[in-house]
């Protein structure tokens, strides 16, 4: 299967959009958005893309944290009534598709329904966001791994599903997204669980982006500094000892002027 091949009438695209800068999507990204016969997208997509489709209809199915939304379920019909009306549907997303970004949840929607889906991934933010501050995830001699996880649920929460003493002795960098308006928990629970309170933590906030912003400060010191900084979602946190590597003013990849 060719990426650049042309999408077809009655199909779903989905379309990682990576983390924000239009210069991170991919190319077989942009292409299957210029081919779209309508674009259904997120707030946290890169949406200057869809200028290189004039003519395509553009459905906002974002959401915005306390505040508007589309549901899930809305999402989901939408895109399987464009394409049953024959319609080459794109679902164009931030980050990768199945990534924190309900992707699975909309293929499988499709899938039931009878209606095609093609998945082109995303340059995810998790693994983006550090690096645009310097930050790698992985170093040969400091540690072997990373994890991923949420923090738009509190600790204690009856909907949380973490175990945030047992993540804590993972050995491994650990990355939180959506962690923001929980950070001050986590990170308690983090301690609690051992990690030493000046373990280092690397902030970035619109990554990727003209207004792109980091800090470097400690598990102990995180929410403080964060707030003091105005850290504002989206923003990503990474605990560990490589977070102590990024500079704060580091870009590897300069946002493009859009």
């Amino acid at each position: 299967m060719t990426y650049s091949a042309d999408l077809v009438p009655g199909t779903v695209t989905l379309v990682g959009g990576g983390p924000g800068d239009p210069g991170l999507l991919t190319v077989a990204g942009l292409e299957a958005v210029r081919q779209a016969d309508v674009i259904l997208y997120d707030r946290l997509a890169p949406v200057a893309v869809m200028d290189e489709n004039p003519h395509a209809e553009r459905v906002p199915v974002g959401k915005v944290p306390r505040g508007p939304y589309v549901p899930q379920e809305r999402t989901n019909e939408l895109l399987i009534e464009h394409a049953q009306a024959g319609r080459k549907v794109v679902r164009l997303k931030g980050g990768d598709s199945f990534v924190f970004g309900r992707g699975g949840e909309e293929w499988q929607a499709c899938a039931a329904a009878g209606v095609p889906v093609r998945i082109i991934p995303g340059v995810t933010s998790c693994v983006a966001g550090p690096e645009l501050m310097g930050v790698p995830l992985t170093h040969r001699h400091m540690v072997q791994g990373f994890t991923v996880v949420s923090g738009h649920v509190a600790p204690g929460d009856t909907r949380s599903e973490l175990d945030w003493a047992q993540i804590a002795k993972t050995g491994t960098t650990l990355v939180i997204l959506m962690g923001v308006a929980h950070i001050d928990d986590i990170a308690a629970r983090l301690i609690d669980g051992g990690l030493a309170g000046d373990t280092p933590v690397a902030v970035i906030a619109d990554a990727s982006l003209p207004t792109q912003r980091s800090l470097t400060t400690t598990l102990e010191k995180a929410a403080e500094d964060m707030a003091t900084a105005g850290i504002k979602p989206p923003a990503i946190s990474i605990v560990g000892d490589v977070a102590g590597l990024g500079l704060d003013e580091t870009r590897i990849h300069e946002p493009s002027d859009h």
